[in-house]
């Protein structure tokens, strides 16, 4: 079994990257489980979504605590053995969203408690870059996706993503670019 996670900043082009990913494994004839973050289908999840739309120090911890369980959710409910392939929409990087120093402390133990692995890709698309993507949705935005705080989560999130070995992905490139190369690093 392949274990895949793809993760990055809001609007870094995660879903629509595995997404694709899921599409090429299928036709290669693999199994594939396709798992995305914070959840529509769950308490933690539903919670997590909640507070990402609110404001204030206890909407922040709140959405990071709730998703966070969601993720280890989804690590003890679904039986990996069925799949030869399970991917992953964020995961780890979710704690980047906790203020300093926070984010490592929380980073490093749910490391220690959920699987890992050498196919862990962060998608590095830039402030500017994920903003302009995420104000184009038209949608309201969420608590982390104001110019200012993407800029302090890629920072926090980059320099867990250097230092656990994550492959880096530069995401302000096109979707074909981004496939070709997470696929490069996969077969």
């Amino acid at each position: 079994m392949q274990f895949i996670v793809i993760d990055g900043l809001d609007a870094s082009g995660k879903s629509t990257q595995a997404k694709l990913l899921s599409s090429f494994l299928k036709k290669r004839g693999r199994t594939v489980f396709l798992r995305m973050h914070p959840s529509n289908d769950n308490f933690f999840g539903i919670r997590a979504k909640y507070f990402l739309q609110q404001k204030g120090k206890s909407a922040h911890f709140n959405a990071a605590l709730f998703y966070m369980c969601d993720v280890i959710r989804s690590v003890i409910t679904y039986s990996w053995r069925r799949y030869d392939c399970i991917i992953f929409v964020r995961y780890l990087m979710g704690t980047a969203y906790l203020p300093k120093p926070l984010e490592r402390i929380a980073y490093h133990f749910f490391a220690t408690i959920v699987p890992t692995s050498s196919f862990m890709f962060f998608l590095d698309a830039s402030p500017a870059e994920a903003y302009k993507r995420v104000s184009l949705r038209g949608e309201e935005l969420e608590m982390f996706e104001s110019l200012e705080e993407l800029e302090k989560i890629r920072q926090k999130a980059l320099a867990l993503a250097l230092e656990d070995n994550w492959i880096i992905v530069e995401a302000d490139r096109t979707m074909k670019q981004i496939q070709e190369e997470i696929r490069r690093n996969i077969i």
